[in-house]
């Protein structure tokens, strides 16, 4: 955590989840170079299962992939349970996150992907099993049809990247823009967004709210959530599907209200190779509400010794 900010680090005392704690006490940092940014960008990781009892050493390890204006922190009760089957990644995509904001450089999902690359190629360097969640989901399908030789299966959790994105962000213009940000950084409505996100309300938990802002203590976490939203964001990759050459496992949560269940189906029509799983009594993060279920799923779809495992 050296290298988080103390605005970060000072949270840490408001954490009472094990798991939560252990999250942030596990970030690490790496170097990762880019052709649109001049400096390093200091990109935020954590990675676990290299002493896994059942971890298979040589199998494609697993790379988790976070929603907008999350972290990684969201994995927090996911990573644990993958990480006795599989070395299990979760990091910070650039723009968002723990991961170090440049000034002057755009937020896009054309720098996410780039980003991404590099820090694949720097950190882990072999085919992997890439999991998106939300924002994370349409991200992966991003990089899976544009790296097919790097991502080996694809997991998306109530992922984005059914629906064209709004364009309402390119003529945001000062100070509406940072009124905005300033918007999604009270803590009521993130509390109603959170409230919305799962199926049962007892989840959104102090600890929960914590984990779910910690990220807006980051430098400059502003203008990258406004950068990224003046891209456009993530539109419709429903014409690009076709082409996913991956095996896709599509896990839903049967009461997502953030964004509903329609597309879980149209996703299901369209990707070649797949897999649709509902989660029962789940809403929009059903690694964060029931993560044991959605691990298990997640660990059938990709390991075929699983029930030898168990």
């Amino acid at each position: 955590m050296s290298n988080l900010p103390t605005e970060v680090t000072s949270q840490r005392s408001l954490l009472s989840e094990s798991t939560s704690i252990a999250m942030l006490d596990n970030i690490q940092f790496c170097l990762v170079s880019t052709t649109f940014a001049d400096e390093v960008i200091l990109t935020s990781y954590v990675c676990d299962g290299s002493t896994g009892r059942d971890l298979n050493q040589a199998a494609a390890p697993i790379l988790l992939l976070h929603g907008f204006d999350s972290s990684l922190l969201e994995f927090r009760r996911l990573l644990p349970q993958l990480a006795n089957f599989r070395q299990t990644w979760a990091m910070d995509l650039f723009g968002f996150g723990l991961t170090e904001r440049l000034e002057d450089i755009r937020v896009s999902p054309a720098s996410i992907k780039e980003h991404l690359y590099a820090f694949w190629k720097t950190a882990i360097a072999k085919p992997i099993v890439l999991v998106g969640a939300s924002m994370g989901g349409a991200a992966a399908i991003d990089f899976a049809l544009t790296y097919p030789e790097v991502v080996q299966k694809l997991i998306l959790i109530g992922s984005a990247g059914m629906r064209s994105g709004t364009v309402m962000g390119k003529f945001l213009i000062s100070p509406l823009d940072r009124l905005a940000t300033n918007f999604l950084r009270s803590p009521k409505v993130r509390r109603e967004v959170s409230l919305k996100a799962y199926a049962d309300p007892v989840f959104v938990t102090p600890d929960a709210e914590v984990c779910a802002s910690l990220h807006l203590a980051m430098p400059r976490w502003s203008e990258s959530l406004i950068s990224f939203t003046k891209s456009g964001g993530y539109g419709s990759f429903a014409e690009q599907l076709k082409y996913l050459s991956q095996e896709t496992l599509i896990l839903w949560g049967d009461q997502d209200r953030i964004l509903g269940t329609k597309d879980a189906y149209k996703f299901q029509e369209i990707i070649p190779r797949n897999q649709l799983i509902w989660l029962k009594n789940n809403g929009h993060v059903p690694h964060l509400e029931r993560p044991a279920i959605a691990a298990q799923e997640i660990i059938k779809f990709i390991e075929p010794n699983y029930s030898a495992l168990r």
